[in-house]
């Protein structure tokens, strides 16, 4: 019976790790861990890697066309985009879970000014435990995490998000 308990608490304690790990808005990657190696291809069929963004920072945001707070900071988003590009700054937004013909109708009436990726072109989603929209992690030039946003906060708080990463 003793041994009956202490298998059942551990499995307790493994569930409880993992929904802790896979909660809405949860990252299965720490800030200042170095992040983890990834591909994406953008639909404009650019191809991104640890590799290809070294010595960037790049923002990454989890978004669909459905979610209005995601509409909310595009405009921010693709703001930041333009005016931080001439100093290393890549913008991958990746949509969660839509078609292809759903984004492109979308980009057609709402062009973005970010690389925009699909879900199925990518490993990120799996990677940052995307469940909750807008999710925005911040990798700076030496390939580290350096913060993560849960959620839409405007562009104060995307500005003081990039300034982890030396962008003011």
């Amino acid at each position: 019976m003793n041994t009956d308990k202490r298998g059942i608490s551990r499995i307790i304690l493994v569930l409880l790790a993992l929904a802790t790990v896979l909660a809405p808005g949860a990252s299965a990657i720490p800030p200042d861990e170095h992040a983890p190696r990834f591909y994406a291809t953008t639909m404009d069929g650019e191809k991104y890697s640890n590799e290809s963004i070294k010595g960037k920072v790049v923002l990454l945001q989890f978004w669909a066309t459905w979610c209005k707070f995601c509409r909310g900071d595009q405009p921010v988003v693709d703001a930041l985009a333009r005016e931080f590009s001439d100093r290393g700054l890549v913008v991958l937004a990746v949509d969660m879970g839509e078609s292809k013909k759903t984004v492109k109708k979308y980009l057609a009436d709402m062009p973005r000014a970010c690389k925009v990726i699909l879900m199925q072109d990518t490993n990120l989603a799996a990677m940052y435990a995307a469940k909750s929209y807008p999710l925005y992690v911040l990798i700076d030039r030496d390939g580290n995490v350096a913060g993560k946003q849960n959620g839409a906060g405007g562009e104060r708080a995307l500005r003081s998000l990039l300034r982890k990463a030396g962008l003011e």
